[in-house]
């Protein structure tokens, strides 16, 4: 896929775009989303005939010490033979243990025999894909003493040992850097550049714990120049590689998201965040 920006595509706008067709890089969907038949999966079916896609799933639970969910895994494979997006990805996370599904990302120690898990199942997820895949670094909100490995070389080591690609999301490096009080630079020395395939964008809130602010990897508003400054040294040191702009709670209108494409481009295009109001 070109490097281009594109557009998290959800229920609110899909008849819009299915109407209109307006002008995007790509669109990227939710795969838990779109795993039954529904008037909305022949739809975005539809919508591949014009535009590019990437799925990215929310759910296989990469980091489940009991393997993958072979009936998940089965669907989404189906979804991903049906589409023939260009990008597939999953975030380094787990919410499946004892055969109970839990409604989030949540974290992992960064040892070693979590990283044999997370490999495993990436090759797994690889293997029944029969294609590459990428792994999207999670928004961190507290670390685990026993963690032997930072995040990123975590994440590098997933990617030498499995083949796997990663996915680079600039706001979830630019909030777990705040709340754990790292270097937005050091944290992303470790990761081999031609393993990053992708990158994402989104908006985070601001909240309170004890008197501290922390930041929250919501996905509910324009990205902040902050992420934007960010994420023009990501693409300075990596290159430029196709980017997402997700909204997730409180989407606004499409035009406004369509925006926030633009403005993230214009960032990709010139490899400096001062191009981002251009």
């Amino acid at each position: 896929m070109d490097p281009v920006a594109g557009i998290g595509l959800r229920s609110p706008h899909l008849a819009e775009i299915a109407r209109e067709k307006p002008a995007t890089g790509f669109l990227e969907i939710h795969a838990e989303n779109y795993l039954a038949g529904s008037p909305a999966r022949q739809t975005i079916e539809h919508l591949r005939r014009d535009y590019e896609f990437s799925v990215h799933a929310v759910g296989l639970s990469l980091g489940s010490a009991e393997g993958l969910d072979e009936k998940h895994l089965d669907r989404v494979a189906g979804l991903i033979e049906r589409l023939e997006p260009q990008l597939v990805s999953d975030h380094l996370s787990w919410s499946v243990a004892g055969g109970r599904y839990f409604n989030d990302l949540l974290p992992l120690p960064y040892t070693e025999e979590s990283l044999a898990v997370v490999v495993r199942n990436v090759q797994r997820l690889q293997e029944r894909l029969g294609r590459r895949v990428s792994i999207e670094n999670p928004s961190c909100y507290l670390a685990f003493e026993h963690s032997i490995l930072s995040e990123p070389e975590f994440l590098a080591e997933v990617a030498r040992r499995s083949g796997c690609g990663l996915l680079l999301d600039a706001n979830n490096i630019f909030v777990t850097a705040h709340n754990l009080r790292l270097d937005p630079a050091d944290w992303l020395a470790p990761l081999p550049a031609d393993a990053i395939t992708e990158y994402h964008l989104a908006g985070h809130a601001v909240n309170y714990a004890d008197g501290e602010r922390v930041l929250i990897d919501d996905h509910g508003s324009h990205v902040s120049d902050a992420v934007l400054d960010l994420f023009g040294e990501i693409v300075r040191r990596y290159g430029k590689r196709p980017t997402l702009v997700e909204w997730d709670t409180d989407i606004p209108a499409l035009d406004v998201l369509l925006d926030e494409a633009r403005r993230a481009e214009r960032v990709l295009m010139a490899g400096r965040a001062d191009a981002r109001a251009a």
